[in-house]
């Protein structure tokens, strides 16, 4: 008798661990399936010159801009140029123009491109384009706040012509841009159009002037609103479409309006300053921060990031709460018409201090992936080489992780974007478009967002992987593959090899892996659209 209660209790045992394991078999999580790059479908495309930057006005003329933090200066005599927040003096900094003709700038802007150069910014509503040779005048005349030379605008057109850059601008809309009447005038647009056109200078698009939701940050008169801005903007309007029949007309390029937190100051919405129709525009551009930066907290308190919560996905969701605005306006008013982001960054006010970490690196590129799948056509990003939100650093001219991470997308990312699928992670976010260069080929876009925990990416076959990591994420380095990615002694890019990856591909925490799957063979893939 003994032997058999024994028998049963074993018995009995194994049926519980049966059933258990049967239960946990039934609530844990399957493991993602693995990815099937040859059947991802096609979403949609984007611009050929999606990914572009800004160059400032000011950083052309020279003036005060964004101080980088570790270059703040004690508070400064002279007045922030017409039209600039009207902050502590000393979170700007008095700069030269930018030296365009650097032969590393244009190195770095060049491995960019083929990209749009947008030179616009708050300053430029109040720029005066001096029609003469020379340096101009020491002060601006009444109503401006700052002068453009003719010397300057060259360095522009030939900087553009280097790169592979077509020129984006906005055009002076301040008190020394209008008649007696108060009404805008077109004198200082047609002095600037004929000597661009003079240099063959590419204006390839152009909003009237810099986010007009915001008409007193941005140097506009007085009670300035939005009949107004439709009176002078259909001016503007029929003008440049005689002058310049090529150029794409932007608008209107707004900026914090979902959200409405800029308190400080009026605003108007892009309906009203449309009218209700996108008829005057080949595209509806607006503007984007997911925040403020720690210089204009007195400005928004409300839109401040700690940078331990910039891997949430609160934060990196934000750009599509902007985007599912201006979709649902574009769709409302005009659904054929495209959509620009003609500037965004980390945070207004020349970014924080993490800006120009590798901890942005996963923003950046996060948005890049969101924005391609809902249907943007161009994200230009602000800056190229201007205060701690820029790609470059301006002082030595070295590349930021955020710059290695848009070399990576620039050269694997094609403008055919594919659906990716659903998320394999809650930290896990994937993006995939034509592999550039590669018929019927795949690039996959896997960023880890989760700090502590690593990831198993199943994937079909062996992939060319470029992992990028960081020692620190609140460091200015970033490692491709293991390896620090730095500029040669002489200047010279690194040739950004990858190594080989099997299934499943390990994805380190705070990692970031492109995957190219040249023989993927996907047929939305084997002709350009």
């Amino acid at each position: 008798m003994p032997v058999i209660h024994s028998s049963f209790r074993l018995i009995r045992a194994s049926a519980l661990v049966l059933l258990t394991v049967s239960a946990l078999a039934q609530t844990a999580p399957r493991p993602p399936a693995p990815l099937q790059p040859g059947q991802l479908r096609r979403l949609g495309t984007v611009d050929e010159r999606f990914q572009s930057y800004n160059v400032e006005m000011v950083e052309v003329t020279g003036g005060r801009f964004w101080a980088p933090y570790r270059a703040q200066q004690p508070a400064a005599t002279t007045a922030p140029p017409t039209g600039a927040p009207t902050l502590d003096p000393s979170l700007f900094r008095q700069r030269e123009p930018i030296n365009l003709a650097g032969s590393r700038l244009r190195r770095l802007a060049a491995a960019l491109g083929p990209a749009y150069m947008r030179v616009s910014g708050t300053w430029a509503n109040s720029t005066y384009f001096h029609d003469e040779d020379g340096r101009g005048p020491s002060t601006p005349p009444t109503g401006f706040g700052g002068v453009l030379t003719r010397d300057q605008w060259r360095g522009v057109v030939a900087f553009s012509q280097a790169v592979d850059a077509p020129i984006v601008t906005s055009f002076a809309i301040s008190e020394g841009a209008r008649g007696p009447d108060g009404v805008w005038t077109t004198d200082q647009l047609r002095r600037f159009l004929r000597f661009n056109q003079s240099l063959g200078g590419n204006i390839a698009a152009a909003e009237f002037f810099n986010e007009p939701n915001i008409p007193a940050m941005g140097g506009a008169p007085k009670g300035y609103d939005a009949a107004a801005y439709r009176r002078d903007f259909a001016r503007f309007h029929a003008f440049l479409r005689t002058a310049s029949p090529t150029t794409r007309i932007l608008g209107p390029g707004a900026v914090a309006e979902p959200d409405g937190q800029l308190a400080r100051f009026t605003m108007l919405s892009s309906f009203d300053l449309l009218g209700g129709s996108l008829a005057q525009v080949d595209a509806l551009s607006y503007h984007f921060y997911g925040g403020v930066s720690k210089r204009c907290a007195a400005m928004s308190p409300g839109r401040q990031l700690a940078p331990e919560n910039a891997l949430t996905p609160e934060w990196l969701s934000r750009t599509e709460r902007d985007l599912a605005f201006y979709t649902a306006l574009r769709d409302r008013l005009d659904p054929k018409k495209p959509l620009w982001l003609t500037e965004t960054a980390e945070a207004a006010c020349g970014g924080n201090p993490w800006a120009s970490t590798f901890l942005d690196t996963f923003r950046y590129l996060s948005q890049m992936g969101r924005l391609a799948r809902g249907g943007v056509q161009v994200i230009a990003h602000n800056t190229l080489a201007a205060s701690d939100y820029a790609l470059i650093d301006e002082e030595t001219m070295t590349p930021r992780p955020s710059y290695w991470a848009a070399l990576l997308w620039r050269r694997l990312m094609d403008r055919t974007v594919l659906d990716a699928g659903p998320p394999p992670s809650p930290t896990v976010e994937t993006y995939a478009h034509c592999l550039r260069g590669v018929p019927g080929g795949v690039a996959l876009l896997a960023i880890n967002t989760s700090r502590d925990q690593a990831f198993s990416l199943p994937i079909p076959r062996p992939a060319s992987l470029y992992l990028l990591t960081s020692p620190n994420l609140e460091s200015a380095r970033a490692d491709l593959n293991g390896a620090e990615l730095k500029l040669s002694p002489s200047g010279a890019l690194p040739s950004l090899q990858p190594r080989s990856a099997s299934s499943p591909a390990a994805l380190p925490p705070a990692g970031i892996a492109f995957l190219a799957f040249p023989n993927a063979g996907n047929p939305a893939c084997r002709l350009e659209p």
